[in-house]
């Protein structure tokens, strides 16, 4: 890995997820990172509240890769989609998928994405939550959406970024967060701990 310097310091960065949306996230957001998607038993729908429930799944990643390299700066998070207080998480299949839509169209739902940075042993965490209004679809749509897009690996079996036309009327707040990170608060916290982001006059 390419870390960035600052003085005597050189940064090592760590996604700690698997996921190709946040990968993609924060590449196009000019770092360079590694990444280390651990092998955690996540805590389930209904275990916590909807937001302290992605807080904690943030956190166990975070911890499982700060055990193994605990001198590196560490990015974990987790994403849920939200209604009502109840959390869909990904899909166990395309039944259940085409019963979250169902259930989820025409109405507003909240997105929250739990992060966890840590460094040098200190751990920072904070949610973002962004609101999505679905348009009222037709089960038909449903089926349509379901055939172009692979969702069983995405909180409440869809992703906004492909062919979310299909089912979303608006959003407020974050679009990054719906995809799964919300990158410029990340960036912010990361310049918070002296972390040389890509827009730092500090970087080399």
């Amino acid at each position: 890995m390419i870390g960035l310097e600052e003085g005597d310091i050189r940064w090592e960065l760590v996604l700690a997820s698997g996921s190709p949306r946040r990968r993609d996230l924060l590449r196009e957001a000019g770092l360079s990172f590694q990444i280390n998607s651990p092998d955690v038993e996540e805590l389930e729908p209904g275990a916590e509240p909807p937001r302290q429930l992605c807080l904690s799944n943030a956190e166990l990643k975070a911890n499982a890769v700060a055990r193994q390299d605990p001198f590196s700066t560490i990015i974990a998070a987790d994403t849920i989609v939200t209604l009502g207080g109840q959390v869909f998480g990904k899909p166990v299949d395309l039944e259940e998928a085409a019963g979250n839509l169902r259930m989820l169209r025409g109405r507003v739902h909240e997105v929250m994405t739990g992060v966890v940075i840590y460094h040098d042993a200190v751990m920072s965490k904070f949610v973002d939550t962004s609101y999505v209004k679905f348009r009222n679809f037709s089960d038909e749509v449903i089926e349509e959406y379901l055939s172009k897009v692979p969702v069983l690996d995405k909180a409440g079996g869809y992703a906004i970024q492909d062919h979310g036309d299909l089912l979303v009327e608006k959003i407020e707040g974050g679009y990054d967060n719906i995809v799964g990170l919300p990158v410029s608060l990340v960036l912010d916290q990361l310049a918070k701990i002296g972390f040389p982001t890509p827009t730092s006059p500090k970087v080399k």
